[in-house]
């Protein structure tokens, strides 16, 4: 689908043949993007290599039968004002929307049937969704031994520590595959989620962290991403990345890709290939934005830099996501929230299920619903390489046990990723570290992206725009 992302008439492209101080991005997803973007408008002259066809990664809209389908992520979590400069600075506050306030139910699926996370503490007390016992086992937190601070713990043995049994198998696994689509016994609490780490060092209490901290966000002007709120626009999130490339204009070459790089007196040599034909360019610095695997098959040559090989072994499950329309009469659920999320322990075989029509508006034609199913990940990996009918043999037979869906589908679209989403298991410092040393031992080159900082879109965009800063900071030198 191409969208007209109407830029500002303030805006130029910029021009990619200044070799004193240009930097190229290697990889044009939203990191690349976000990065180039904020380059460029400081006067910084950039050139972004992508080797698809089209920028925007993961990130894809497609409109069709009055039916609008996100390929990958359907929303970005509003948790930083660097996000709400770059949708204004984009041109795009005309187009932006929020999720509708009568979407916020979220659900988990317990005993067959999904139930409403409990929206207060007053109604949690009353939730089906855990036992007594489990919610007085939330009184003794407080008082849980805070672990040493150089020990590394799975998100598993973490939560089984403070929390206990069925708060793992009903609150954070089902998280878990919803984030990751991982599995809690394999991610690290202090790579996966650093928060929750510093959290319990600082405070000694999850329950107390979560009163204190938020005053800390605050005076940053920062949201937590429980209470962000959730953004997308008129016709998909492909009109972010498509309003980006756009004003980077011909500072963006697709079907180019960047096989090695050459350290010179003055910079950097990129040595990229156009289909048979391979070119040369001089920059100052090199931004690398591309998935892990992709980095290990980079050629760094001239400096006393690592090899990257390693970065091979970062775990990527596939996970397919299954779009699909129903007449509205024909789902028994209200689909009054976000979605679902489905625990392993649960006999079903879909991950969970965004309630893509009930959070903003243009998913669906009038009188239908639009449904968008997540299968695989580290939980079942088989599936997600199942072929597309079996795909939605699948997540339909779940729907119709957990929504009461009826009838027969009226739209239909899947995309499989093979290599979705990094894990960020036990051990995962040995790879952050070898980027740090990659920076140190290779002035000028720069690494950011979802394998580093963080896997949502939103840590993604703020990757972009810091990575730019330090990028701004370094060029003068």
């Amino acid at each position: 689908m191409t969208i007209d992302p109407t830029p500002r008439p303030s805006f130029s492209a910029p021009d990619p043949k200044a070799p004193s101080r240009s930097v190229a991005i290697v990889g044009g997803g939203i990191t690349g993007l976000t990065c180039a973007f904020w380059l460029a408008r400081q006067g910084v002259p950039v050139t972004v290599f992508e080797a698809d066809d089209r920028v925007g990664g993961v990130i894809r809209s497609v409109s069709r039968d009055g039916y609008l389908a996100e390929f990958g992520p359907n929303s970005i979590l509003e948790t930083s004002p660097k996000i709400v400069a770059l949708i204004r600075d984009a041109g795009l506050e005309g187009r932006r929307l929020y999720s509708s306030p009568e979407a916020e139910n979220r659900y988990l699926v317990r005993g067959g049937r999904p139930i409403s996370l409990p929206a207060s503490p007053f109604k949690f007390f009353g939730t089906r969704l855990f036992s007594t016992g489990a919610k007085l086992r939330l009184l003794i937190e407080p008082f849980v031994r805070r672990a040493p601070a150089d020990q590394e713990e799975t998100v598993a043995a973490f939560v089984l520590r403070r929390l206990g049994r069925e708060w793992l198998d009903y609150a954070i696994n089902p998280m878990i595959a919803g984030i990751y689509a991982g599995d809690p016994t394999r991610l690290s609490v202090r790579h996966a989620f650093p928060r929750l780490h510093t959290v319990e060092q600082r405070y000694g209490s999850l329950i107390l962290g979560q009163f204190l901290g938020a005053r800390e966000r605050r005076r940053r002007g920062e949201v937590s991403k429980q209470e962000a709120r959730k953004v997308s626009f008129d016709q998909g999130l492909q009109v972010l990345t498509d309003a980006l490339a756009a004003y980077l204009g011909p500072a963006v070459r697709c079907r180019t890709a960047v096989h090695g790089l050459t350290r010179t007196a003055a910079g950097w040599r990129v040595v990229a290939r156009t289909g048979e034909t391979e070119q040369t360019s001089e920059h100052a610095g090199v931004l690398l934005a591309v998935p892990a695997h992709r980095l290990a098959d980079l050629a760094i040559e001239g400096a006393s830099a690592p090899s990257l090989d390693r970065l091979r072994e970062i775990h990527y499950p596939p996970v397919a996501s299954v779009v699909l329309g129903f007449r509205r009469s024909e789902v028994v659920h209200p689909l009054d929230g976000f979605g679902m999320l489905i625990p392993a322990v649960e006999p079903f075989r879909i991950l969970g299920t965004l309630f893509s029509s009930s959070l903003f508006p243009h998913r669906a034609p009038e009188g239908h619903v639009t449904l968008t199913s997540y299968v695989g990940g580290v939980r079942a990996p088989d599936l997600a390489l199942r072929p597309e009918e079996e795909l939605y043999s699948i997540t339909v037979a779940d729907l119709r046990q957990l929504l009461g869906v009826r009838g027969e589908p009226t739209f239909r679209h899947t995309v499989c990723y093979p290599r979705a989403i990094p894990q960020y298991e036990v051990g995962y410092g040995r790879y952050k570290d070898l980027m740090d040393n990659l920076e140190r031992t290779a002035p000028g080159v720069f690494l950011a992206g979802h394998f580093r900082n963080g896997i949502s879109l939103g840590d993604s965009i703020i990757a972009g725009h810091d990575v730019a800063d330090r990028i701004a900071a370094w060029l003068p030198r």
